[in-house]
C-alpha cells in the first residue's frame, strides 16, 4: 500500500502577521506550533510521509525549528516555491516577486508526489476528528477527491476579514462548487458578508466552508497544472498580485471537468492565526486542550 503523504502549504508571508512568520509562530504551552498539532494529528491517523512547502529564504529556519524533530518520526520532503516555478510563461512576468498562491504552490511538489496526498495549512488548527476523516476517505476513495469541511461560523475571526471557499453540495454528498470568497466579515449587524469575483454577497453562517484540508489522487496534478496554464495565459507582463488557490483550481475542475470531490463534514474544532490578534485567544485554545489532556508533550 501506498504510503500516505501530507502537504503542508508553508511559504506564506503573513502580511498581516505584522510580516513575521506566523507559521513558526509560539503557541502551545510549550512553545509548539501550529504545524507540531498537525503533525501529531496526522501521524496518529496513519500518515507516514511529509512535505512542506516553503521559500528557499526561510529554510534554515525552518528546518531548525521543525523540521528536524519531523524527520525522526517521518518521511520528511523539502519543496521550494518561487516565483519563477511555473509550467509555462517563465520568463515572462520579469517584475514579479510575489508567489502565485497556493495552487502554484501545490504544483511546486508535483515531482515528489506518487500517490495519495494531503493538503493543510501550516497555519490552521484543524483537529484530530479531521485528520481521522481526512485518513479513513483516502483509504477508501469514493470520489476523485476530497474536501474536509467546516461550518462558516466557526472559521470567522474577531479581528478582521479573512478569505473562505465557500462550497455548495449536492444531494449525493458531493461540492457542486467552490467560491474563493475573500474579506468575509461578521457585519455589526450580525450579517456576514463576503466578495465573490468582485461582488458582495450575504453568507449563510452554517454554509460549507472549505479550508484548504484537501484529499486527492496523484493524478490530481495534470489538472492542477491545466488550471495553472490556463491562469496565467490570461496574464498581462506587469501582474504583480494575481493569485491561484487551490479552491480556485477545484472549483473549474468541478464545473468544467465533471471532478468529483466529497464533503467530509467534521465537528472537530477549528481555528487558526490570520492577525497577530488571533494569538492569544489560540494559546488560550491550546492550554485548555493541555489541560484536558488532549495533547500531551511531546507532540513530535
Amino acid at each position: 500500500m501506498t504510503k500516505l503523504t501530507l502537504v503542508v502549504l508553508a511559504a506564506g508571508i503573513g502580511a498581516r502577521f505584522g510580516g513575521r512568520l506566523k507559521q513558526l509562530e509560539p503557541l502551545g504551552p510549550d512553545g509548539e506550533i501550529l504545524i507540531d498539532y498537525s503533525i501529531h494529528d496526522a501521524l496518529s491517523a496513519g500518515f507516514e510521509r511529509v512535505v512542506f512547502i516553503i521559500r528557499k529564504d526561510i529554510e534554515e529556519i525552518f528546518r531548525n525549528t521543525v523540521g528536524s524533530r519531523v524527520e525522526r518520526r517521518a518521511d520528511t520532503k523539502y519543496v521550494f516555491q518561487s516565483p519563477d516555478i511555473l509550467p509555462c510563461r517563465k520568463n515572462d512576468f520579469p517584475s514579479r516577486t510575489k508567489p502565485w498562491g497556493t495552487a502554484q504552490a501545490l504544483w511546486c511538489c508535483k515531482d515528489v508526489i506518487d500517490g495519495p496526498f494531503a493538503v493543510i495549512n501550516s497555519d490552521d488548527f484543524y483537529s484530530k476528528n479531521a485528520f481521522l476523516c481526512l485518513a479513513d476517505f483516502m483509504n477508501n476513495f469514493t470520489a476523485d477527491a476530497c474536501s474536509v469541511d467546516f461550518k462558516l461560523l466557526n472559521t470567522l475571526s474577531a479581528n478582521g476579514a479573512v478569505n473562505r471557499g465557500i462550497c455548495r453540495v449536492g444531494e449525493n454528498g458531493l461540492l457542486t462548487s467552490v467560491e474563493e470568497t475573500k474579506q468575509i466579515i461578521r457585519g455589526k449587524d450580525g450579517v456576514i458578508r463576503g466578495k465573490f469575483d468582485g461582488y458582495e454577497r450575504v453568507l449563510d453562517e452554517n454554509a460549507v466552508t472549505s479550508m484548504s484540508m484537501w484529499g486527492f489522487g496523484a493524478d490530481f496534478m495534470p489538472m492542477l497544472e491545466r488550471r495553472l496554464v490556463d491562469f496565467l495565459g490570461n496574464l498581462q507582463p506587469d501582474e504583480l498580485t494575481a493569485e491561484l488557490t487551490i479552491a480556485d483550481a477545484v472549483g473549474k475542475e468541478i464545473t468544467s471537468h465533471g471532478f468529483k470531490v466529497r464533503d467530509v463534514p467534521t465537528d472537530g474544532r477549528w481555528f487558526g492565526i490570520t492577525y497577530e490578534s488571533d494569538v492569544e485567544k489560540a494559546r488560550e485554545t491550546l492550554r485548555e486542550y493541555r489541560e484536558k489532556g488532549v495533547y500531551t508533550p511531546p507532540l513530535i
